[in-house]
Formats: structure tokens, sequence, C-alpha cells
């Protein structure tokens, strides 16, 4: 007899149970996204060479933090977190790659979000690498108030670069740290960003949208790093990201080669919308940038 043969109750009954064990499921998956998952950063170490770099440079460290979406109760202790793990890692280089803050879903400008960008920068305030703290602003920094979010990135000791490049030096070396205005709700513009750059001197790209990546191909640009899809925040196993945001649903996850260049979307330490990750922990990424891919630490 198979389920269908049984009588009604039966199959009353065996759906009644699959029922609660589909929402129990659920519910377990809430939980576990909410409580654990959503709170236990990770740190993914890459190792980038690029073609550019001097020898005097290999082994430079450059640290990746986005999408802190400041909150008071699901966000700060996770950006604490990660501060903590990025102290320990001691990079040369921090860079911050967007949405310090989050723009209500509901309207298209919140001016009184970009308050959060205080306390937010107070959190990384800590964090003094030897070559510098480097930002740029994302979209919802951008709908929000985005010379208020400068302001208080700035008053923390963090560069904000839009449309600017800034030269790192070591060891009578450089390197150039670009960045460009959000692609969504500025006016991005590399020309403006990467003009004068000498030739032979590589250059690292902050761009919120990864996406944003197949304009920056077409420019001198050896390393683009970016956030903004969280890596879809809530993903299914086996499946891609369910929903990702404009802009970041070619590049979403991790490491990518673009043309020539590198491209890196680190999925982010907050949420949006549901306070909750799954198969998505918020990260802190360390990478390692190389003259020669099989030289090791």
């Amino acid at each position: 007899m198979t389920l269908f043969d049984a009588p009604k109750t039966t199959r009353r009954d065996f759906l009644r149970t699959a029922a609660r064990l589909g929402a129990g499921a659920a519910v377990a998956a809430g939980s576990y996204g909410a409580f654990y998952e959503r709170q236990h950063v990770v740190v993914r170490h890459v190792e980038i060479p690029l073609t550019r770099l001097p020898e005097a440079l290999d082994g430079l460290t450059i640290a990746q933090i986005s999408d802190l979406h400041y909150h008071p109760q699901f966000s700060a202790g996770v950006i604490s977190k990660a501060v903590e793990l990025i102290r320990q890692l001691n990079p040369d280089i921090l860079a911050l790659t967007g949405d310090y803050v989050t723009l209500s879903e509901f309207r298209s400008e919140d001016p009184g979000a970009a308050k959060a960008a205080s306390p937010c920068a107070k959190l990384l305030a800590s964090l003094r690498p030897k070559l510098g703290v480097f930002a740029v602003l994302g979209n919802h920094d951008t709908f929000t108030d985005p010379v208020y979010v400068e302001g208080a990135l700035t008053e923390h000791g963090i560069r904000v670069l839009s449309n600017q490049a800034t030269p790192v030096e070591k060891d009578g070396e450089r390197i150039w740290i670009a960045g460009t205005a959000d692609a969504l709700g500025g006016f991005p513009d590399l020309d403006a960003a990467l003009r004068g750059l000498p030739q032979k001197e590589p250059v690292v790209l902050l761009a919120h949208e990864p996406d944003f990546a197949d304009e920056a191909a077409k420019y001198p640009v050896d390393l683009q790093l970016s956030g903004h899809s969280h890596g879809g925040q809530i993903r299914l196993p086996f499946l891609p990201p369910p929903v990702l945001p404009r802009l970041g649903r070619k590049y979403p996850i991790g490491l990518r080669k673009v043309g020539p260049m590198a491209l890196y979307t680190n999925i982010g330490l907050g949420t949006i919308g549901v306070p909750i990750r799954i198969l998505a922990p918020p990260e802190v990424t360390l990478f390692t940038l190389r003259t020669n891919p099989k030289k090791t630490p």
C-alpha cells in the first residue's frame, strides 16, 4: 500500500507531520543563522600574484572588510570581533569597501540612517595598520547622507577615496590604492581616479559593487576589491545564491579573473532585511600580494 492508497486520515497525518518537520527545520535553520553563523566571523587567506608588483613589495598584506551595516544589536558585536581579528592579523593595509550604514528598504533616501556611521567608525578607530586605512562608500551610504558618512570615517582616521588614488610606499617602492564613487548611487570615474599614475606601478581598486569589474578591467588595474552582495546572505546547499542585488549578480563571491584583472568579492559582516546568515558567514579577508604565485611566507 502506498501513501496514496492509505486512508484519508493516514495521509492527513503524514502531511501534517511533514509540515511540522518542515516548519521545525526552517525554525532550526533560522535560529542557526541568527544566533551562530551571523556572529561567527571567519578569516579567509588569499594569495594574489600581481604582474607589476615590485620584488620589495612581495608579501605585502591587505585586510578587507565590507558591508558592516552598523546596528547596535545585530552587527556591533560582529564588527568588534572582526576588529580584534584584524588586530591579530596585523596587515600592512586595511581596505573598507562600503555600506557602513543601512538604507531603509521602504525609502529611496534616508539621511537619518547615516548617523550610524559615527558609532561604526568609532569601532574601527583603534585599527592603525602600518601603511594606512582606506575606504570607499557603498550604495547604502550614498543614498543616506554620503557627506556625513565620509565625515564620520575621516574623523576617525580613515581615508575615503572617491574617484581618487593615493600611493602607499614601502622599502622605496609604491603601490597605488584607488577608489571610485559608488556605481549605483554616485558617479564612478576611473579616468579621474587613475589619471597620472605611473604605468609600471601596481593598482588596487576599491569599488563597492563587484560587477563594476567589467568596466575596471578595461583600465590598468591589477586587483579590484568589492563587497555589496553579502554572498546572498541566506544560501541553500549546492545552489547559487537565491537573492542578489543589482551589480552584485555576476561576481557575487570570492576570487575571479576578469580579463587581465583579479577581482575579489568579500561577503561582508552585517546583514540587511532579516538579521540572519546561512552558508554565508561574516568575513575578514587577508590578501598576501605576490610577485610569484609559488612563493610562500
